[in-house]
C-alpha cells in the first residue's frame, strides 16, 4: 500500500524534479539530487554511478525540452530515512516501469538507487 508521509512526498517531489528538462541538462542541479553512492540500471541495460550519469544527462544534445511524462507514482517508506517509489514514464514513445530508493543524506532525500525496466505500451509487458 502506498503512503502519503512527509518522506514520500519529499521523495515525489524530488523525483519529479529530477525528470524535468531544465534539471538533467545542468550538471550541478543534478548532483544536489543524487546521493554520492548513487547507482543505476537504465532502462537499456546500461550500469550508471553518479558522476557518468550526470556526465551523460548534461551531455546530451539532443533533448527536446520535453518533459518526461510519468504515471502511477506511488511510494512507500521503509524507514526513517529511505522511500522505495514506483512509477511508469514515457519519453518520445518509449515507456519504462521505473524503481527509485531515495535516502535521507545530511538532511536532504537524495536518490540513491533508480532501476527502469522498458515494457510495451500496448500490454505493459517487458520488451524483449
Amino acid at each position: 500500500m502506498a503512503d502519503r508521509t512527509p518522506a514520500v512526498e519529499a521523495a515525489i517531489e524530488a523525483e519529479l524534479r529530477l525528470l524535468a528538462p531544465e534539471v538533467r541538462t545542468q550538471p550541478a542541479l543534478l548532483a544536489a539530487l543524487l546521493h554520492p553512492e548513487f547507482t543505476e540500471f537504465g532502462a537499456s541495460g546500461t550500469p550508471w554511478d553518479r558522476e557518468s550519469i550526470i556526465k551523460a544527462l548534461s551531455e546530451n544534445t539532443h533533448r527536446t525540452g520535453r518533459p518526461i511524462m510519468t504515471s502511477r507514482m506511488r511510494g512507500v517508506q521503509l524507514a526513517d530515512d529511505v522511500v522505495h517509489l514506483t512509477f511508469d514514464t514515457e519519453s518520445n514513445g518509449r515507456t519504462a516501469h521505473r524503481s527509485s530508493l531515495w535516502r535521507r543524506y545530511e538532511g536532504e532525500w537524495l536518490l540513491w538507487f533508480h532501476q527502469g525496466t522498458p515494457f510495451s505500451a500496448d500490454d505493459g509487458t517487458p520488451e524483449t
